[in-house]
C-alpha cells in the first residue's frame, strides 16, 4: 500500500500545483502555445461535468455527479484494499493509483473550488447555462458558489489537425478536440495500463 499511497500523493499534488497555477493566473479560454508549438497549448477552461469536459443535467447534475464521485472512489479504494493481497505486484499497484489519483483530483475541484475561488463557472437558473466571468480568480476562500459546486479547472489542449472536409460525419472538425488536466490524464494511462498489462497483473 505504500507505493500507491506515495503515486497517488505525488499525482495529487502535481494535479492541484497545476490547475492552482492556470487558475489564478490564466483569463479563462485563454491560451498560449507551449514551446512555441501550435499543436501543443495550455488553454484554461473549467468544466462542471465529468472527464474531458462532457457534463449533463444544469446544476442539479453537477451536484449528483460529484456525489456519485465520491462512491465511486470508495468502490476504487476498496476494490483496491481487496484485490492487492491476491494481485500484489507493481503493474497493479502503479495501474489503481493512477485510476484512484485521478478520480480524486477531480473530485477536489467539485467538492472545494466553489469555495476557495472567488470566481468561476456558476449557472444560471432563469436562462439554465452555465455564465463565465472575466479576469483572474484569487484564492481568497471568499467562493463562487458552494461546497459541491465548484468546476473542473482543465489545461492541456492538442489541436493537431482537422479532418478533411471530405470524411463523412467528422469533415473538418478537430482530431482531438479536448481540452483535460492531469487528473483526466491519470485516470487515461491507469485505464490503459489495466487493459496493456492485463496478464502481468491478473495473471492467465
Amino acid at each position: 500500500m505504500k507505493k500507491i499511497g506515495i503515486t497517488v500523493l505525488l499525482i495529487l499534488a502535481l494535479d492541484q500545483i497545476v490547475k492552482f497555477y492556470i487558475k489564478t493566473h490564466f483569463h479563462l479560454n485563454d491560451g498560449i502555445n507551449v514551446f512555441g508549438l501550435e499543436w501543443f497549448q495550455l488553454k484554461f477552461v473549467e468544466n462542471p461535468g465529468m472527464a474531458y469536459g462532457a457534463e449533463f443535467g444544469g446544476l442539479t447534475g453537477k451536484m449528483a455527479l460529484s456525489v456519485l464521485r465520491i462512491f465511486l472512489i470508495g468502490w476504487i479504494g476498496w476494490m483496491i484494499w481487496k484485490y492487492l493481497p491476491k494481485h500484489n505486484n507493481n503493474y497493479f499497484k502503479f495501474v489503481a493509483a493512477f485510476v484512484f489519483a485521478g478520480a480524486i483530483g477531480n473530485l477536489v475541484d467539485s467538492l472545494f473550488y466553489g469555495m476557495i475561488f472567488d470566481t468561476g463557472l456558476t449557472w444560471n437558473h432563469q436562462a439554465e447555462y452555465w455564465m463565465g466571468y472575466d479576469g483572474i480568480s484569487k484564492v481568497d476562500f471568499s467562493g463562487y458558489s458552494g461546497f459541491l459546486k465548484g468546476c473542473v479547472v482543465d489545461m492541456f489542449y492538442f489541436p493537431l489537425f482537422d479532418w478533411p472536409d471530405w470524411v463523412p460525419l467528422i469533415g473538418g472538425k478537430e482530431f482531438f478536440s479536448y481540452i483535460f488536466n492531469v487528473a483526466d490524464a491519470s485516470i487515461t494511462i491507469g485505464g490503459a495500463g489495466m487493459l496493456i498489462f492485463r496478464k502481468k497483473i491478473f495473471g492467465e
